[in-house]
């Protein structure tokens, strides 16, 4: 498990994807804001729903986050869009409601940071999100990245276009956390 200094990052196991089913994708709103493509339902234990279990990618790398006080799973990570060539990912959290508020977000990005530079040899990390998520922005940037641009009127969600976000952290500028 990687550890940050509240929470862990560690593989997902069956048990975790019908709570992030249920409480990331089942609320719609939210899980249309952060797909970036139209919501759409999966029966449970369906192996097409986005946190269902599947053979690694190379693309791709899904973590469950859990609290190192206890254990409790709070959310998802990933790391993605993974270019191995130009050294280059994007990464993205989603936390369970009852999560939310806890600086959780802020200690995960941290976490796909370290996995991102120090365990993969990244150069580039990059997030993508839309202009009024604040609490995205402000974990991110509390950890160093720097918005490079907008893209205006990008995202379709919801029966609106929103402005999109655009952040980046180099290797050479960024600064660790402490580890826990």
């Amino acid at each position: 498990m990687l550890r940050g200094g509240k929470v862990g990052l560690r593989a997902r196991h069956e048990a975790d994807v019908p709570v992030l089913q249920a409480e990331l994708h089942g609320d719609v709103v939210n899980a249309s804001r952060a797909a970036g493509r139209p919501w759409r339902p999966f029966a449970p234990g369906s192996q097409d729903g986005p946190f269902a279990l599947s053979e690694p990618e190379e693309a791709t790398v899904p973590f469950s986050v859990v609290e190192l006080d206890g254990g409790a799973l709070v959310g998802s990570a990933m790391l993605w869009g993974i270019d191995t060539h130009n050294r280059s990912a994007h990464l993205g959290v989603g936390l369970l409601p009852a999560a939310r508020g806890k600086g959780y977000g802020t200690d995960v990005v941290a976490v796909l940071c370290h996995y991102g530079f120090v365990v993969r040899g990244l150069h580039r990390l990059q997030v993508d999100t839309l202009a009024d998520n604040t609490a995205m922005l402000r974990s991110a940037e509390r950890n160093g990245f720097v918005r490079e641009g907008v893209l205006r009127s990008a995202a379709w969600v919801m029966g609106e276009f929103l402005d999109e976000v655009f952040l980046g952290l180099l290797a050479e500028d960024w600064k660790p956390a402490a580890r826990g």
